[in-house]
């Protein structure tokens, strides 16, 4: 169902795949949008190592909440920031793409939870967390990524 990476020497490990997925805030999360137009976003996110799911948070509404009720299937991007070998000009980035099926968490506990997770990626500040959450936190909606299959891989950009 999914395809092989073609380069398979450049092939990330899950583990290393999931370390990613912790480690950096933010990716493209990309969905089928309006008249089956690709939509693709910066947004941050939470990796759940509990459950292997990966969470988000937005407003309420809007092209991203429609496409997700219309179309579940997404796809999920995100890079580290790379580095350079010595006296090489060349950047070198491991990429992580997660293929799945995104809902709306229904469930407020796990929603608060999620969000307050993806918060502390930003701050440390838990009473910053918890007045935002007192202000918005009725009108927050948590997305939920279930994968169906990881891949990462190692690019040269030489």
């Amino acid at each position: 169902m999914f395809r092989e990476i073609k380069r398979f020497k450049q092939a990330l490990s899950q583990e290393e795949c999931v370390e990613i997925l912790q480690n950096e805030v933010r990716g493209v999360l990309s969905v089928l949008g309006d008249e089956d137009y690709p939509y693709g976003m910066p947004i941050n996110h939470w990796y759940n190592p509990e459950d292997g799911k990966i969470y988000f948070h937005a407003g309420p509404g809007g092209h991203r909440e429609d496409a997700i009720k219309n179309h579940d299937k997404v796809s999920f991007c995100v890079y580290d920031s790379g580095y350079r070998k010595e006296g090489d000009w060349a950047l070198n980035i491991k990429s992580v793409i997660v293929f799945g099926r995104m809902s709306i968490v229904e469930d407020k506990e796990l929603a608060l939870n999620s969000i307050r997770a993806l918060s502390h990626k930003f701050t440390s500040d838990d009473e910053y967390i918890e007045e935002d959450i007192v202000r918005n936190g009725n009108i927050v909606v948590c997305l939920c990524l279930t994968p169906e299959h990881i891949t990462g891989k190692l690019v040269n950009e030489s």
